[in-house]
């Protein structure tokens, strides 16, 4: 089964918003078993709307659709639907009653215009929104499918889960996809796949197939392919040539295996932070159940907060500079102190894109580590983009804690 998402907005095309929905629908779509071929953003107006439909009905067996489904004027892919599967909009008791429903919620009464809402063309299945007024529509029209949907993420996904995937599985026999998503930190995708060289060469003779998944910091390595022994065979030949830069699998993050080993072995951590303003403890704090290991941070952003809060010798920032292995040490030693936890977190450095010199240039980052009677240190060169510099430290910061976790 093929499949093309349309997302309507001119919000989007103008770089207001970031289009996720696409990309999240796509990873359901593909674990479905149902190929995407094609995503496509168009403006909010109906020969837009129109022309999209017709294409995408040439390419795709399922054309799933988000955006302008609002009640004000300038959402019109209701009237567009209508034009173009020869309906007109009545009003839907189910979906009238939804309304009402939300808006009795926050004791409220349903406006004229919210009313609209529950106006649907009048030859299409109506897909419930538990979370929002505005509803999806489907269409089974000349062997191919529509759905159309509101862009609001959590009412979109709502459908998508619960809805519209069901209903495709109970239409159509569905091919089973299988995916194993393998996490490395630390080393580049073309580092990576000269690693792997030999290895991805086997896949040739498989079903198998390999994408490398780049993001600051870090490479997912995702197989796919419908043999589950196959695969699970393949990953255990790739595990030991990678391993010392393997972290995790599937959906997990850095943050939730750090979080998990010192739950595990019955520690607790704190965080100095400088140069990534306190981007470590987000991601620390973003892990449920973290308030079970994480004790607290500084954001020691000046040297005199580093000086009175972390007890960092001026003199030492004097003479080496507030980026520097000493002073990382010194920050990781005092947060340890002053939070009495057993293990700490310090980041220092120059996340740019002003502030760099020739001795140590933006992107240069200190991280350090301190635990028992012990302190590390290690210095990263990461770049000139502020904000990779920002995440790549606090994800460095995170695989070093990991890596000593794993040596208790």
């Amino acid at each position: 089964m093929k499949a093309e998402i349309i997302t309507i907005g001119d919000e989007i095309l103008i770089g207001q918003i970031v289009d996720t929905n696409s990309a999240w629908m796509a990873d359901r779509l593909e674990s479905s078993g149902v190929k995407v071929v094609q995503v496509t953003t168009i403006s909010d107006n109906e020969v837009s709307i129109l022309n999209a439909l017709e294409g995408a009905k040439s390419r795709a067996d399922i054309v799933l659709m988000t955006g302008g489904l609002g009640p004000t004027n300038d959402d019109i892919t209701k009237l567009a639907l209508c034009k173009y599967f020869q309906s007109n909009l009545e009003i839907s008791n189910t979906v009238l009653q939804d309304v009402e429903a939300v808006f009795s919620r926050f004791n409220s009464v349903v406006s004229d215009i919210n009313k609209q809402q529950a106006e649907v063309p009048s030859n299409c299945t109506v897909i419930r929104n538990p979370n929002g007024t505005a509803p999806g529509m489907w269409f089974d029209e000349d062997n191919t499918i529509y759905v159309s949907m509101p862009g609001v993420p959590h009412e979109m996904k709502v459908m998508i889960d619960k809805s519209i995937i069901p209903m495709l599985k109970e239409k159509y026999t569905l091919p089973v996809i299988i995916h194993k998503t393998i996490l490395t930190h630390g080393i580049g995708e073309s580092r990576l796949a000269e690693m792997m060289e030999d290895w991805e060469a086997s896949l040739a003779d498989t079903q198998i197939k390999l994408a490398y998944l780049p993001a600051p910091g870090m490479v997912r390595l995702r197989l796919s392919g419908s043999d589950a022994e196959q695969i699970e065979n393949k990953l255990q030949q790739l595990l030991p040539i990678i391993k010392e830069h393997v972290f995790g699998f599937g959906k997990e993050t850095l943050e939730s295996v750090v979080i998990d080993l010192l739950r595990k072995n019955k520690k607790t951590v704190s965080t100095a932070e400088s140069c990534t303003g306190g981007y470590t403890s987000h991601l620390i704090t973003s892990v449920a159940g973290s308030s079970e290991v994480y004790v607290g941070s500084v954001v020691a952003y000046k040297n005199d907060v580093k000086e009175r809060i972390l007890n960092v010798d001026p003199e030492i920032i004097n003479q080496h500079g507030a980026v520097s292995k000493e002073v990382a040490e010194l920050m990781a030693l005092g947060i340890k102190n002053k939070m009495d936890s057993d293990y700490s977190i310090s980041t220092t450095g120059i996340a740019g894109p002003s502030g760099g010199t020739e001795e140590k240039p933006v992107g240069t980052v200190w991280i350090a580590i301190a635990f028992e009677d012990t302190v590390i240190s290690k210095t990263f060169k990461f770049g000139d983009n502020r904000e990779r510099n920002i995440r790549r430290s606090a994800l460095a910061a995170l695989d070093m804690l990991r890596r000593e976790l794993l040596s208790v």
